[in-house]
């Protein structure tokens, strides 16, 4: 319903530019670009709305060129006077995977035993690190934006994400995971936000009910 009282507000605005004086002068050219701007939203809108946090992979890998798409959505996100203050380290490595993996295992027995479990990043094949610039005072807020930007890309490309706080908490803080954040070779200070687990959906999980009274106008 919300979708479609966004792209009926879309129209909306397509029928007042054909209306005005220079859409008359334009013709069919207005009428077509309005046309093209609806179609486009509806798309934008459908996508957003359909992504959702994916927890089982199929075991087939994420090419490099693929990725290297998300990663460009990512760091064309708006950010704080364009400081950028982000690392990304793509990581699609089955022995670095399974090693930390194994590490986890050791600390977390329960988790590990878990119907269905494979590697701490949700049975991912690929996994995307981002980390912060702490000097930065915007810098989660930026990593925060780059990450939706790299999640929305995926789901229009037909791959699933899961956006994992736990998974780099464990990298940054457990001294036995200390190896495997070194592997990262991070920024100096930089540290480690989240990671984005990538993968080919083997799963469809349903949309989770969202609470619209914490939203508000105010007049």
């Amino acid at each position: 319903m919300k979708i479609k009282l966004f792209v009926s507000a879309l129209c909306l605005v397509g029928m007042m530019a054909g209306c005005s004086p220079t859409g008359a002068q334009q013709g069919g050219e207005t009428a077509t670009v309005a046309t093209a701007a609806v179609d486009t939203g509806k798309i934008v809108v459908e996508n957003i709305m359909a992504r959702r946090s994916v927890r089982q992979y199929k075991e087939w890998p994420v090419g490099r060129d693929t990725v290297q798409v998300l990663l460009e959505c990512g760091i064309n996100a708006p950010n704080g006077m364009n400081k950028q203050p982000w690392a990304l380290r793509v990581v699609d490595s089955k022995e670095y995977i399974d090693g930390v993996t194994a590490v986890f295992k050791e600390v977390n027995p329960r988790v590990a035993g878990e119907q269905g479990f494979k590697n701490m990043f949700r049975n991912a094949p690929t996994v995307i690190f981002v980390a912060a610039d702490p000097a930065a005072s915007s810098s989660q807020i930026d990593c925060g934006l780059l990450g939706e930007n790299i999640m929305l890309a995926a789901r229009a490309m037909g791959l699933g994400t899961c956006c994992l706080g736990s998974s780099a908490a464990f990298l940054q803080n457990n001294p036995r995971a200390a190896e495997y954040l070194e592997k990262l070779d991070l920024p100096k200070g930089y540290k480690l936000l989240y990671c984005i687990a990538v993968g080919y959906p083997d799963e469809s999980p349903a949309a989770k009910e969202r609470d619209a009274s914490r939203v508000k106008f105010i007049d």
